[in-house]
């Protein structure tokens, strides 16, 4: 039996094979869609959704950023499909305005996609007051960290577990004696394409 990082890298590599195998269909290189591999990924989307608490936290993160890049594609898909099937029935636009349309509204779809992915993005948030005693608050944190960057193609050689723990310990102390709080917020989010780690001071 696959374990589950072995079917969410087959999940990933299922999602970029639809893409490829649906562009292929608009484009009148296949004769019907690719349904079968849309099956597939329904069926593993269903299936971890309901055990997500069997997952690890690292495992949880691709997933639900997997869901999120299949969910985007579907919309763009359903909306094409919809395109090509009204196409089919008013005829009398001719094949050069109806290859206009379809160009159109794919660069509209692209344009709508670019413009959600650019938002900012949350994907952690944890709070610390002592991260040398929170261990595990600053390992999540870290796995978060790490995690969100291998997404967005960021390079991670440079970052150390140790260092990233004494980074997040001393952070802390430094705004508990500069701002006077008991707690530290720090949350991962992608800022226009970009992984950030955020300190908010808590009250």
């Amino acid at each position: 039996m696959a374990t589950v990082d072995e079917e969410l890298g087959q999940m990933e590599k299922d999602i970029r094979q639809l893409k490829i195998e649906y562009d292929q269909f608009f484009g009148g290189g296949r004769k019907r869609p690719p349904t079968e591999i849309e099956w597939r990924i329904d069926m593993l989307v269903k299936r971890y959704s309901e055990r997500g608490g069997e997952m690890k936290f690292g495992q949880r993160f691709r997933f639900n950023n997997l869901t999120q890049t299949y969910a985007k594609y579907k919309d763009i898909f359903r909306k094409r499909m919809a395109q090509r099937e009204e196409g089919k029935v008013q005829r009398h636009y001719g094949a050069a305005a109806k290859a206009i349309e379809a160009e159109r509204a794919e660069k509209e779809a692209a344009r709508k996609a670019a413009s959600k992915e650019s938002e900012e993005t949350t994907h952690f948030r944890v709070v610390c007051s002592e991260p040398e005693r929170e261990t595990e608050k600053v390992e999540q944190l870290y796995e978060a960290f790490m995690e969100a960057k291998k997404q967005m193609g960021e390079t991670t050689g440079k970052l150390t577990r140790s260092g990233f723990n004494e980074f997040v310990r001393k952070k802390t102390k430094d705004l508990q004696k500069q701002k006077n709080c008991h707690e530290v917020e720090y949350v991962v989010e992608v800022t226009e394409g970009k992984v950030k780690l955020k300190a908010l001071v808590k009250a």
